[in-house]
């Protein structure tokens, strides 16, 4: 069954593909208010692993520029359903996520994952990742509720 499972690089021109993901590949449904955004921003990019026309599993990534230096892959996400697990669809997609970064000119990828996600962490060190040890990650949800401390200042750090 592996043997037909292809990995597809989307453009804008695939909306209804991405729309059709599976339920169990992205942590929400894929919202269609979103999703051609997406496509259409250069700054984005996603790899789908594909059975026939079935998505069962995506890699995605954001492109950043820098002023000082080459641009770099922050890695977004990856998901393969559940059926489809350890079969190396993982590494597969990972692999043309950071294809498609090199051919944009990007020397470096980075990602971050949970302590406890064991099938991820596989397939990065697989790939040859190096994990960073000592790494403070900071999170701000529901930026739409305003920041604290008074919200927006234009100074100074």
């Amino acid at each position: 069954m592996a043997s037909s499972i292809t990995i597809r690089h989307p453009g804008p021109g695939d909306l209804s593909l991405l729309l059709s993901g599976g339920d169990d590949v992205f942590d929400r449904p894929v919202r269609p208010d979103q999703a051609p955004a997406f496509l259409d921003d250069p700054g984005h990019e996603i790899v789908l692993a594909l059975d026939s026309a079935n998505v069962l599993g995506m890699a995605s990534g954001t492109i950043l520029l820098h002023p000082d230096k080459a641009p770099q892959i922050l890695v977004n996400e990856l998901g393969v359903a559940e059926r489809y697990r350890k079969r190396g669809i993982g590494t597969r997609l990972m692999k043309v996520l950071l294809g498609v970064a090199v051919a944009r000119g990007c020397d470096c990828a980075w990602l971050g994952t949970e302590d406890g996600n064991v099938a991820a962490r596989a397939v990065y060190r697989r790939l040859g990742g190096a994990e960073t040890a000592g790494l403070v990650v900071y999170e701000w949800d529901d930026l739409d509720d305003g920041l604290p401390l008074g919200g927006h200042d234009s100074g100074g750090i």
